[in-house]
């Protein structure tokens, strides 16, 4: 019982310090199959997703599953802060090491105690170690303690701050690309305000996001499970209307060159794979058609009168078709598997965008994007 007691504490030890080091330190993906983490958040979240699932209400479900991700993390540092004191516990009390304390016998509690103590660098000298093996042990575990601490407060700003830049483009869709962000509505937009040259830059901001997107969330997986601050927005939204917007440049919208919609799309493409991938997320087909052909039509004469040139309707529409299916379940399996909404194409009817939107002042009618300006006035350019 000695011996197994010793290798079961050494073992959670162990357990704990690579599982928090290839979360926190080791910024790569990891590809060994089990892990602590892993089996932690895969059942946390499947238990908070059921219970998200029975709440009707729209903004009370968004509201309950955006405390997950803080909360579940918050949950993973005390795990391994318990399994750290539990496993130095069992060892010392596997070897009898003898301790000083109040009881004649000292139970398994006690170790626990002294333990605690010691992670937390507590020091009330109540119980304390009467052997050098005992007293090395506590050193040791005084300063992991310490350190593993450190690491964990300083992980937090690492992590906030990911999350941060991740939103900031989000943010920024809204304005150009409607809430939720549509491929349609940006080419739209972009369309009726007479930029159509600066499509590239926006292509080239936005494949760099991606590029963020997967290097970030590969780093920290933990972000997946982060939500914006409005309802109607998401990474997945924003990753597959910068799909669309590439799909729609490569195959439907006529242009001297292709090159910037191709690289995007490559980039954007691959972090919905990856991602995907490393979150054990199979690619699923979505629940409906994001662009049904009524609605394609519909988006092909606006586009058309916004001053797009397009491509033949029936081969563009087969070529669209292929490139979704290079993406679209990839991008469904996530929406379903994190409970977002997959944007259509082109939205239906314009809805008013978040900072038309205030809980005190209505929004104006009749207003459904940027207004229009003059030749001479870039302040909405």
């Amino acid at each position: 019982m000695r011996i197994i007691g010793t290798v079961a504490g050494v073992a959670l030890i162990v357990l704990v310090l690579v599982d928090a080091f290839e979360i926190i330190l080791q910024p790569r993906r990891v590809i060994h199959r089990f892990r602590y983490a892993r089996l932690y958040y895969r059942n946390t979240w499947r238990v908070w997703r059921a219970i998200a699932l029975t709440i009707r209400t729209g903004k009370k479900r968004e509201g309950f599953l955006s405390v997950f991700g803080p909360l579940s993390l918050l949950g993973l540092f005390a795990m391994w802060v318990f399994g750290l004191i539990v496993g130095f516990a069992l060892v010392s009390w596997s070897l009898r090491l003898p301790i000083v304390s109040p009881e004649r016998v000292p139970h398994f509690s006690t170790y626990v105690y002294l333990s605690g103590s010691t992670f937390f660098t507590l020091g009330y000298g109540d119980v304390t170690p009467a052997a050098s093996l005992g007293r090395a042990l506590t050193v040791m575990e005084a300063g992991l303690g310490f350190a593993f601490l450190a690491i964990m407060i300083s992980y937090l700003p690492v992590l906030y701050q990911a999350f941060s830049h991740r939103e900031v483009t989000i943010s920024l869709a809204d304005a150009r690309a409607g809430s939720p962000p549509t491929a349609g509505e940006f080419l739209l937009r972009l369309g009726r305000a007479g930029r159509l040259e600066a499509v590239d830059s926006f292509l080239i901001e936005w494949e760099r996001w991606a590029a963020e997107l997967l290097e970030s969330h590969l780093s920290f997986p933990v972000l997946s499970f982060y939500r914006s601050q409005h309802d109607n927005q998401s990474w997945v939204a924003v990753l597959a209307m910068i799909l669309d917007t590439c799909a729609l440049l490569m195959v439907t919208v006529k242009r001297r060159s292709t090159y910037q919609a191709q690289l995007t799309f490559a980039m954007a493409r691959h972090a919905a794979v990856d991602l995907a991938l490393v979150l054990k997320v199979r690619p699923q087909d979505p629940d409906q058609d994001r662009s049904p052909e009524k609605q394609r039509q519909r988006m092909r004469e606006l586009l058309e009168e916004a001053g797009h040139d397009l491509h033949d309707e029936a081969e563009a529409a087969a070529r669209l078709a292929e490139l979704r299916r290079m993406y679209e379940p990839f991008l469904a399996g996530l929406a379903r598997r994190f409970l977002f909404t997959l944007p259509p194409i082109m939205p239906d009817q314009p809805a008013a965008d978040n900072w038309q939107r205030s809980a005190w002042m209505p929004r104006t009618p009749g207003i459904g994007s940027l207004p229009a300006v003059a030749d001479g006035d870039d302040h909405f350019r």
